[in-house]
């Protein structure tokens, strides 16, 4: 039996979930569209252990979305979880934040899982039916004829903050969009748990997010 701690903090949701067995049996989130990751992360933490009883010392490991998504948010989440790896000694599990994205989907031949960026610019990643990645994560400005090899082969789902300024360019009988959807530490659980399963575990010293792109100030 695995208990999971999992933290997500790649977008404006500031999320944290307790997981056993890869069920979810408690959840903390902010996701309103301010930035409450500094505030409230270690809260949030603090309050899933308690609500589901568990001490940190019972954790087997602590699971982090590794990106992409918000440098500083990234930066809080993969901080805090490193230093809970550190003063528990547990292992530390990463989760790609759009695989996670992806799987509050199902039932379409694609899904493609898209993060706003800057201006016209997305952060995506295209996943099968069964989740297996076809496509690799990319920084890439969408115009008229993104991803029109999938939508020409069949229903493809659209998925995340970056479909808003997506689904205005793009118009097609098989695109789906889901522009609300924020990935959740929820999402992680289910992946984590196979991942710890095979302990295909982070090294805790030389871990860093994936931000697919530097650090721009402003």
């Amino acid at each position: 039996m695995a208990i999971l701690l999992c933290i997500e903090t790649a977008t404006t949701n500031c999320s944290v979930a307790l997981s056993v067995n890869g069920s979810v049996i408690a959840l903390k989130e902010d996701r309103s569209n301010r930035y409450s990751h500094a505030e409230q992360l270690h809260v949030f933490i603090n309050l899933v252990l308690e609500e589901a009883g568990v001490g940190k010392e019972q954790l087997d490991a602590v699971v982090i979305s590794k990106g992409p998504g918000s440098y500083t948010g990234l930066r809080i989440g993969v901080s805090a979880a490193k230093g809970l790896c550190y003063a528990l000694d547990k292992p530390l599990v990463s989760v790609s934040t759009l695989r996670a994205l992806a799987g509050q989907e199902k039932g379409t031949d694609f899904i493609i899982p898209m993060l706003d960026a800057r201006r016209m610019e997305v952060y995506a990643a295209v996943f099968g039916a069964q989740y297996e990645l076809l496509r690799e994560t990319q920084a890439e400005i969408v115009d008229e004829s993104s991803f029109e090899e999938y939508l020409q082969q069949g229903p493809t789902t659209f998925i995340g903050s970056g479909v808003e300024k997506f689904q205005k360019l793009v118009t097609h009988e098989n695109a789906k969009y889901v522009k609300d959807a924020m990935p959740s530490a929820s999402d992680l659980a289910p992946i984590a748990e196979e991942k710890f399963m095979k302990r295909d575990f982070e090294d805790v010293a030389y871990f860093e997010p994936y931000y697919l792109k530097d650090f721009v100030k402003g």
